[in-house]
């Protein structure tokens, strides 16, 4: 078994086993060179075929449970970034996709911000220039993973009556 059915299954497994349902992603470029995107969307073609594994790309944060972001964290985006963070319902997990996002490329100045990490909250981390469709993978792994810790919390915060 090739390690990137292995990944492939586990991913389904889990996310399956958290959502009982398919797992949305959202998208959102904050300035990046449009080259991690494109290993991204390697995913739906037939090789990798994310759809499979239960996972969709959504237009809509309303309707994401993670959020994938590319590029430094221009300045300019900030109100497209927060807004798209602060619409996606909880429980959220952020994922910053390649050497820009990361901080990598770009320093702080008075166009960008550097790293996504300093804009908005960041669960997983996933470098390369650009990562490899199998890294992105991984981190999606380690991405439900994180997940499964929040529904966790979230639950015995539920039971404990002080989530509504």
């Amino acid at each position: 078994m090739s390690e990137e059915y292995r990944l492939a299954e586990e991913l389904k497994q889990r996310s399956l086993a958290i959502f009982g349902r398919s797992l949305h992603i959202r998208t959102i470029d904050t300035g990046s060179c449009a080259v991690c995107e494109s290993e991204i969307r390697l995913l739906t073609a037939p090789h990798y075929d994310l759809h499979r594994l239960g996972f969709f790309f959504t237009p809509a944060p309303r309707h994401a449970d993670l959020l994938l972001v590319t590029g430094p964290a221009v300045r300019a985006m900030n109100e497209g970034l927060d807004k798209t963070y602060k619409a996606m319902p909880d429980p959220k997990i952020v994922v910053a996709i390649g050497a820009c996002a990361l901080g990598g490329v770009y320093d702080e100045d008075e166009f960008v911000h550097g790293a996504v990490d300093r804009v908005i909250p960041v669960d997983v981390y996933i470098p390369g220039c650009p990562p490899s469709p199998l890294a992105l993978l991984q981190g999606l792994l380690v991405a439900v993973g994180r997940l499964e810790e929040k529904v966790a919390t979230l639950r015995f915060d539920e039971v404990r009556g002080e989530r509504a």
